[in-house]
């Protein structure tokens, strides 16, 4: 496991420019399985994540080529409908292969996946939509095994408006017989993503960004060259740590749209940001200002993806305020590290009550899951001293080297094998 050092004592000041988004390319490979033909997926990060996706898909009988931001995948010649077992433990997101695979293939075998501790994060929503449809499925012994024999569209409603359970169900109607309605849907703008890539690939998808998706079955898909989404919790990972530690940060090839909730909560600290096409500028001096509230919602409101981050910027913040985690139960795990850096801190059921402090010290802190892990390079930046980051194969998951991200806004980060 490797780790980080970080000095701490910088401001931050420079410009970064956001590649592809984690959240979206994960579910854009997946659905190259719909395909015989060759697709190419364009700006794409290096992540543990998405290398791991790849050699799932390799695993299934695919040919993936990676050079530089480029991937080129082709299906030409699946020989499996089987995800591997020992890589499904390892990423969260090999449950989106699923829906393709049985559109595809019409049956499909995958463990239960593994990826961050955050939460539970059951998958009965997939299941229960994935019947809906016609498929039938038995569990035994961490298996799920799916027979799509009789795959059709179908109206799903789902009990929550699950990103992942979503684009599942998405990518196993695009092949179906008939159409697909699919209600109370996620509107993350990786949906959207997700259904622009299916439509530039034959499909035809709508309504996403909304809370009802229409899927009208088509008999073929065909290959395509996409650009995903800009990553929207980096580029907001880097604006909180501006505002945490001071000084000019600039962001290029962003969205500000898909950042409001974000945008929203740093113009009430004391920050100055300003938006022109796709920069986001942040200039910070001082100890933030703190809010008195914040809580995590499904898009468009507040993302748990930058919650530990934002834990951390009101924890030198000025003034005491709460912040209330509805989407993973256990995403406050990184409490116990910032409390061995100084922060006052909290935490009873969902809610964790914060009190700013001027000062946090370095100290020897393990990364628990890959955003609490970014959280704490921050901490490790505005802190006095040095910080150890144990475990930062976690932020390798979701950063690519995140030690050159921040080293090249000023920040001092060794990484130590």
């Amino acid at each position: 496991m490797s780790k980080l050092l970080v000095k701490g004592g910088s401001s931050l000041n420079g410009e970064v420019r956001i590649k592809g988004a984690k959240n979206a390319i994960l579910p854009i490979l997946a659905a190259t399985v719909l395909t015989e033909e060759e697709c190419v997926i364009r700006d794409v990060p290096h992540l543990t994540d998405i290398a791991n996706m790849l050699r799932i898909i390799e695993g299934l009988g695919a040919k993936c080529l990676v050079e530089q931001d480029v991937i080129t995948v082709k299906n030409d010649d699946l020989t499996s409908h089987n995800v591997p077992t020992d890589l499904a433990k390892e990423l969260r997101s090999s449950f989106f292969l699923l829906g393709p695979i049985l559109g595809r293939m019409r049956r499909a075998v995958v463990a239960y996946p593994g990826g961050c501790d955050i939460g539970v994060r059951p998958l009965d929503i997939h299941l229960k939509g994935l019947r809906e449809m016609g498929i039938a499925i038995e569990e035994s012994h961490g298996m799920i095994y799916c027979d799509g024999g009789r795959l059709k569209g179908a109206d799903v409603a789902l009990d929550f408006p699950s990103v992942g359970a979503t684009e599942n169900l998405m990518m196993a109607a695009v092949l179906a017989k008939g159409t697909t309605r699919i209600t109370n849907a996620a509107k993350e703008p990786e949906i959207v993503d997700l259904q622009n890539f299916l439509n530039a690939m034959g499909a035809k998808v709508s309504g996403a960004g909304s809370g009802r998706i229409t899927v009208e079955g088509v008999p073929k898909m065909h290959g395509c060259t996409y650009t995903p989404i800009p990553d929207r919790i980096v580029a907001g990972t880097l604006l909180i740590a501006g505002a945490t530690c001071g000084g000019n940060v600039c962001i290029t090839n962003a969205v500000p749209e898909h950042l409001e909730p974000l945008l929203f909560k740093m113009s009430k600290s004391t920050c100055v940001i300003s938006q022109q096409s796709d920069r986001i500028s942040l200039s910070a001096s001082g100890r933030p200002r703190g809010f008195d509230k914040l809580e995590t919602q499904p898009y468009p409101g507040f993302p748990t993806d930058l919650q530990s981050q934002m834990m951390v910027m009101m924890s030198v913040a000025e003034g005491t305020g709460v912040i209330v985690e509805n989407i993973f139960e256990t995403r406050f795990r990184i409490v116990r590290e910032l409390t061995k850096m100084g922060a006052m801190i909290t935490v009873k059921d969902r809610a964790a009550v914060i009190r700013g402090v001027k000062r946090l010290e370095g100290a020897a802190v393990s990364a628990g899951d890959l955003r609490g892990g970014a959280a704490l390079v921050i901490a490790g930046v505005r802190a006095d001293g040095y910080t150890v980051i144990d475990h930062a194969n976690y932020i390798d998951r979701g950063y690519e080297s995140i030690e050159k991200t921040f080293g090249a806004l000023g920040a001092e980060i060794k990484r130590l094998e």
